[in-house]
């Protein structure tokens, strides 16, 4: 699989159908309800808080977007693994490619091998860019919720989709520290009211249970086409998840690749650890406003007990109470 990224994916329409799609994009955000989340513009689009910058690319991405049976979707909340999903799938599929002693990980942050369909591919000045040259399988990511994802990837492809969750007390934490390395928030909105803020669904791509719930019952559901993962079980049992993935997007281990320690010498690869302290990831930019660092914090279980207050606890578990409810997830 070839390395993409927004600038290496050719352009297919001219700037005046562009045009005409941004207005019209422009013309359905009148009509949607608008909020400032921590200094973040948001509006409610199909039930989901959009992002604003990305509003028209996401509309181009529904509108554009074809899924091949052989594609791979990375779907997930900010600051609930991506990074980690990104770079064990990217590994894992080209594991035959790149000899683990030169491979792209150690040079590039996992964010740049995997582009997101609304922040990358769609995102730029030509909004229908030529995916058709993109060799299989072809590998993309997004944020968005389960029934807002294009009819071609949840109705029409058999492509398949990957959704990783973490237990929501330790990935509203992860997300603050973001906001904070992002925009600064934290020298004016205390961690008390950016958790009630997330409470009430009101941050990027929420409500949570929302998101979360999406790709649960759909899992439930069609097995064979989502993936459901936890971040807590991968940080238990990293080899066995791997293995999941594999076999999950058709790439499963050899006997031989097994007995070769390939999943391991893969998992240590992959690692927290190992990638926080590579050069590309303590120095390198991801985008002008983001360091490739601020995708690296401590990837623990359980950090939320060093900022969280027992009325904060038991604030995000009723939540998670009334809204998981039923479902049979747990956290």
């Amino acid at each position: 699989m070839e390395n993409i990224n927004e600038s290496s994916v050719p352009a297919r329409v001219d700037a005046e159908d562009s045009s005409t799609d941004d207005l019209q994009g422009q013309e359905l955000l009148q009509g949607l309800e608008k909020a400032s989340w921590h200094g973040v513009s948001l509006c409610k689009y199909k039930g989901v808080w959009c992002p604003l910058t990305v509003f028209v690319p996401t509309l181009r991405c529904e509108k554009y977007f074809k899924a091949r049976d052989t594609d791979i979707i990375l779907a997930t909340l900010p600051k609930a693994g991506t990074t980690w999903l990104k770079a064990l799938t990217f590994a894992v599929v080209n594991r035959s490619r790149y000899p683990l002693d030169k491979h792209p990980l150690l040079t590039s942050n996992p964010q740049s091998l995997i582009p997101s369909l609304e922040f990358n591919i769609y995102d730029q000045e030509n909004e229908n860019p030529d995916l058709d040259l993109i060799p299989d399988p072809r590998i993309f990511s997004t944020h968005t919720h389960y029934d807002s994802l294009v009819s071609t990837v949840v109705v029409e492809s058999k492509c398949r989709v990957i959704h990783i969750c973490r237990n929501p007390l330790d990935q509203v934490i992860s997300l603050w520290h973001f906001m904070i390395n992002m925009i600064g928030i934290g020298r004016f909105v205390p961690l008390d009211e950016f958790l009630e803020t997330y409470c009430q669904g009101m941050h990027v791509y929420g409500p949570f249970w929302e998101h979360v719930l999406g790709y649960w019952n759909a899992h439930l559901k069609s097995p064979e086409k989502v993936l459901f993962l936890k971040y807590e079980d991968l940080k238990k049992d990293i080899n066995f998840s791997m293995k999941k993935i594999a076999e999950f997007i058709g790439f499963p281990f050899s006997l031989e690749e097994e007995k070769a320690g390939l999943i391991e010498e893969i998992a240590k690869l992959c690692s927290f650890d190992k990638l926080k302290n590579l050069e590309v990831n303590k120095v390198g930019m991801h985008s002008p406003h983001i360091k490739n660092s601020y995708f690296f914090r401590k990837g623990e279980i359980g950090d939320s007990a060093n900022y969280l207050t027992p009325h904060m606890v038991d604030r995000i578990e009723k939540v998670v109470e009334e809204k998981f409810e039923g479902s049979g997830l747990k956290f």
